[in-house]
């Protein structure tokens, strides 16, 4: 058990500064808090803590949107930087569209190859990938990867596909489907916000599907097509829908299951057009039948003056998330380190893929974000963990998905460099 509380200290020593302390009263970190803690990808630093919390946000149209997709190619041998004592290596290149990755029991690592449709089996060996095949074909938007029933020994491997989720017959090993694909749900809302993850209950008896909105800010009271999105999505695992698990969430890419509470998490894409430092992404757990705001409102009861004076009866009922990110970072897949490799403080732990997004000055994201828990709880406090800069200042990786090995070392998918990187921990 880690011997942290997430606390600060004697207020702010300079402006948006505060210290955190473990438990017994010694320093560990320096925090940016509030404003000082919007920082451009150029101006990222690893090992650098930060906090956001729902006081902190300008007012809508306090700056211009922007439109920016400036991203860097990368530097001849660049690799990522991380916190000192951790070794960053290119683990698989060449690939077509890394998103989602996702690990079977036995330790191989599936892949969704999203443009491409396909499903990517890798076998780790030492440090290296040791084998690579393709497990699936045909898979319309694939992203979200899961095997069932949860323990050592799944049945089928489930794909989320942005308009169906299906499932493939499956056995510890098997790096090629040994059956045709069963489709377990055949329509899910398709289009927009393409992604799908899936992902299991603790027992094994309930599923979570995320579907986003199919817009930036559309009512769902004047607009169908946003019916069953903006949600996470509770079935049975055969396909049975159960109902609506939370609602008000734009765009939940990335969903976990916390393994110390079982508690469902996701990260998320925030909605767009109101200002470089708004709405912030957010990373939280979710509250079963809990409303996060969009499209009326967002981190509380915060109004969206595009759709001034709707819905006041919400206002109240609008949950602030765990932990706010820096807007426009695209929020995208997470895991909970369960490994022994890296530090005892990082155990329990979840990291977080910051794709980047397109709707700020300077662009924002492009990270590796970690998130201190302390007995599955989060503080807010998130930390700079793995970032990608080029010498000029723009960034040049776009973080996807996020998985821990059993190996112990974190992997991520970067589908700007379209790259796998490993990184290990090597120092004291």
């Amino acid at each position: 058990m880690k011997n942290l509380r997430w606390i600060f200290a004697g207020g702010a020593l300079l402006p948006g500064l505060a210290i955190m302390l473990q438990a017994d009263g010694t320093k560990l970190a320096n925090v940016l808090m509030g404003r000082a803690a919007f920082v451009d990808a150029k101006d990222l630093k690893p090992g650098t803590f930060k906090k956001i919390s729902a006081n902190d946000l300008p007012k809508p149209f306090d700056t211009e949107s922007h439109r920016n997709t400036d991203l860097a190619s990368r530097p001849n041998g660049a690799l990522p930087q991380a916190p000192a004592g951790f070794k960053v290596e290119l683990y698989l290149d060449n690939l077509k569209n890394p998103r989602q990755i996702r690990m079977a029991p036995n330790g191989d690592f599936f892949l969704a190859e999203t443009s491409a449709g396909e499903i990517k089996a890798i076998r780790p060996g030492d440090g290296k990938p040791q084998q690579v095949e393709t497990f699936a074909t045909g898979q319309r938007g694939a992203f979200g990867i899961n095997f069932y029933p949860p323990g050592p020994n799944p049945q089928w491997v489930y794909v989320g596909n942005t308009a169906s989720l299906v499932r493939f017959p499956y056995k510890n090993g098997d790096m090629k489907a040994n059956g045709p694909a069963e489709t377990i749900i055949p329509t899910l809302p398709g289009g927009g916000h393409s992604t799908r993850d899936v992902v299991f209950s603790k027992d094994g008896k309930q599923m979570f599907v995320a579907v986003g909105s199919a817009s930036n800010v559309d009512d769902p009271d004047t607009h169908a097509s946003e019916t069953h999105r903006a949600n996470i999505l509770e079935y049975t695992p055969d396909g049975k829908f159960v109902r609506v698990y939370a609602s008000g969430i734009r765009n939940p890419v990335g969903l976990g299951v916390n393994p110390i509470t079982g508690e469902v998490w996701c990260s998320v894409n925030e909605r767009d057009a109101l200002g470089d430092n708004l709405v912030t992404d957010y990373i939280t757990h979710v509250e079963p039948g809990g409303f996060y705001g969009w499209p009326w409102f967002y981190i509380g009861g915060h109004q969206d003056p595009r759709l001034e004076g709707k819905h006041p009866e919400l206002k109240d009922k609008v949950l602030v998330p765990d932990v706010l990110v820096q807007a426009h970072s695209a929020s995208l897949g997470l895991t909970f380190y369960d490994g022994t490799q890296f530090p005892a403080e990082y155990r329990g732990d979840l990291f977080a893929a910051e794709h980047g997004s397109w709707n700020r000055a300077n662009a924002s994201g492009h990270e590796v974000v970690r998130v201190p828990l302390e007995k599955g709880r989060a503080s807010g406090v998130y930390e700079d963990f793995l970032t990608f800069q080029a010498a000029g200042g723009l960034p040049w990786g776009r973080p996807v998905g996020v998985v821990t090995g059993k190996d112990g070392a974190l992997y991520v998918t970067d589908d700007g460099t379209k790259t796998i990187w490993r990184v290990s921990y090597a120092g004291k």
